[in-house]
């Protein structure tokens, strides 16, 4: 039976924040603490980020502490994973550039993610008309980037949101190619979703489709308590609850999303005085009771987010307090950094080795030579 290998990561654009947490950073934190991987590579996709903010790379610079304070302070543990700096690692960028003559322009342009990525950011596709505000070559080939990530720590598993399954798929391609032009070298990956579907794409508080830094509609892992409290109290509810005995729509309702995905039963027994009140109070025992009573009507928005404003301060402060200590050790964080890019780098060079010996580049080796 071959390793159990993990890698994932995310792009240092600011500090991380829950749709992070629910999506990603919670289950990494619950994978590490199995038992059951050999090896768990965390990356820091600053090269990757570089793609879009080329023009800004104090802003990537200044966020990699910041993201690697989150991580920390969620429960990534050294000892047990492997956090490192994607741009450290050269071989990375060797492994992409061999993998760009496996991919056709056509299939990029075909890639949903990146059809989406490009709109959100308002790239224009017809470079001839505007060369600034044309697509940046980096960008438009980051699923390969992607793939190179991947495969040069050999990953079997890869935890990401469902916005991220055509780049696994696209990784799978890459890999099978590769494989049949030359040799069965690389690892094809499996995609490892949340298994919790309101955490597969957290809304933003306002209501839109997802939480995003771009649109400042995003709860930190590090913000304190005063400012989840005062975000929770202005988030998006249903339009239509006017007042407090009209029923109210949980579907697509942003503060039932989050308690979907933050909320246990035990939370009822804790913060059960959120739902008692002057004019009605409720005795809950679980979230479908919630459920029903605001779909009848009678249950008000504030006791709702009051009690939200509770779960999210229970989840979130021990990783506030972790993370202050890190904050009062630097140096700490930074060595954890390159030791964990230390370790990455010496697996993809291997990987890169053997690429090159499949591809028959390895023209300064006994087995290789050119004579």
């Amino acid at each position: 039976m071959g390793r159990k290998v993990i890698l994932t990561g995310d792009r240092p654009t600011g500090r991380l924040h829950i749709g992070h947490y629910v999506g990603s950073l919670r289950r990494r934190v619950e994978l590490q603490d199995s038992g059951t991987f050999d090896d768990i590579f965390v990356m820091i996709a600053d090269a990757q980020a570089l793609t879009d903010n080329a023009d800004n790379p104090g802003k990537i610079r200044d966020s990699i502490l910041q993201v690697a304070l989150d991580y920390l302070a969620a429960g990534l543990d050294p000892a047990k994973t492997h956090i490192f700096i994607q741009s450290q690692i050269s071989e990375l960028t060797e492994l992409t550039f061999f993998y760009n003559n496996l991919v056709t322009v056509q299939r990029l342009q075909r890639n949903p993610t990146v059809k989406a990525e490009i709109q959100m950011r308002g790239f224009n596709e017809d470079v001839a008309q505007d060369n600034k505000a044309g697509i940046p070559v980096g960008f438009f080939c980051y699923p390969i980037s992607q793939a190179a990530d991947i495969t040069a720590f050999k990953a079997t598993v890869v935890p990401v949101g469902e916005d991220q399954e055509p780049m696994l798929e696209q990784t799978r391609e890459i890999v099978r190619k590769f494989n049949a032009t030359y040799a069965p070298v690389l690892v094809e990956p499996e995609i490892l979703l949340p298994d919790n579907a309101s955490c597969m794409r957290l809304p933003g508080t306002d209501g839109k489709a997802k939480m995003s830094k771009s649109l400042g509609n995003c709860i930190y892992l590090s913000d304190d308590a005063p400012t989840v409290s005062a975000k929770v109290r202005g988030m998006y509810t249903d339009p239509n609850h006017l007042q407090v005995s009209d029923p109210g729509k949980v579907e697509g309702n942003p503060v039932f999303t989050y308690l979907d995905a933050f909320c246990r039963d035990e939370h009822f027994e804790k913060f059960g005085a959120c739902f008692q009140g002057r004019k009605a109070s409720f005795e809950f025992h679980n979230l479908d009771e919630v459920k029903a009573q605001y779909r009848a009507g009678g249950l008000g928005d504030v006791m709702v987010k009051n009690f939200l404003d509770a779960v999210l301060q229970d989840t979130l402060q021990p990783m506030r307090e972790r993370r202050a200590r890190f904050e009062q050790d630097l140096p700490y964080v930074v060595e954890v950094l390159r030791q964990g890019t230390e370790a990455a780098r010496a697996v993809a060079a291997q990987t890169l080795a053997e690429v090159k010996r499949a591809m028959r580049i390895n023209y300064f080796e006994p087995e290789g030579g050119l004579i």
